[in-house]
């Protein structure tokens, strides 16, 4: 296998590439590099991005200089298990399956990482194969974007992780469904105890304990808790919803699904009609 990541910042992304398990994975033969984008861009300061059309805040990321990078990559290209990934807020969320996906399936990845205010659309129209999101904020590059699929991609790769059961049974492997918890040593600690099942030597109330515990996943957080604090219904105020112990926590399920924000404009219009 082999990752490039297309970017401006290549200082930033290196000591990533270089530690812990994906330094492990370049010394099993996995090759990792960070590709300087400005290298194939033209003129004397090389620039990569320019204003945008239409006008609005903000600079645009050019094609050009993207364009010839992976062009440069041409015989890579011509693989058929090549893919090509841009790094953008309006990208597809990216998930385990994803990662397992890109790992079995191709020998050579190329992100290109986005910055400034976005990238000129005919980069993603014209030259990816796919655009990602890792979750729905805004960062201020696609470098960190990058190394987290790069990361989830490279300890799928056999070899990589000193023992392979790490991948037998984990987060997301099914969709909707988490792993269960994890205790070590030591046994009790500031009153805080293991489960005794768990010291118990037996493998079928272990496993039984586990599959009955698994953690749930945080879409289906309990609509009786404060999805941002996590406090229980009790602390609500019953006029409006809202935690008092978290200004800004307020039940899902009462409001529709609605964001903090938006319970707020409820809140505030309510106030203002009566």
């Amino acid at each position: 296998m082999k990752i490039q990541i297309l970017t401006i910042f290549p200082e930033m992304v290196k000591p990533y590439l270089d530690g812990s398990i994906l330094g492990r994975a370049q010394k099993a033969g996995v090759k990792l590099e960070a590709v300087q984008l400005r290298e194939f861009a033209e003129g004397k300061h090389a620039q990569v991005d320019d204003t945008p059309y239409g006008g609005g805040a903000g600079m645009v990321m050019k094609v050009e200089p993207i364009f010839y990078a992976l062009k440069k990559l041409k015989p890579f290209l011509k693989r058929k298990k090549t893919r090509v990934i841009l790094t953008a807020a309006s990208g597809k969320r990216f998930r385990q399956a994803d990662a397992v996906r890109l790992a079995e399936e191709y020998d050579h990845l190329i992100f290109v990482c986005g910055r400034y205010e976005g990238v000129d659309q005919r980069v993603e129209d014209e030259l990816v194969d796919e655009t990602f999101s890792i979750g729905d904020y805004v960062l201020t590059g696609g470098e960190l974007p990058a190394l987290v699929m790069t990361d989830a991609v490279v300890r799928n790769i056999p070899g990589v992780l000193g023992n392979e059961e790490t991948l037998a049974d984990e987060s997301h492997d099914v969709p909707g469904q988490l792993e269960y918890p994890h205790y070590t040593k030591p046994e009790e600690f500031k009153g805080w105890t293991v489960p005794k099942v768990l010291l118990s030597g037996n493998h079928a109330e272990i496993e039984s304990w586990r599959e009955a515990n698994r953690k749930q996943p945080y879409s289906d957080w309990d609509p009786t808790h404060c999805y941002t604090c996590g406090r229980k219904k009790k602390s609500y105020s019953a006029s409006d919803g809202v935690c008092v112990y978290c200004p800004k926590g307020h039940e899902r399920e009462a409001h529709g699904g609605a964001d903090c924000r938006e319970v707020d404009k409820l809140i505030d219009q309510s106030k203002t009609s009566s």
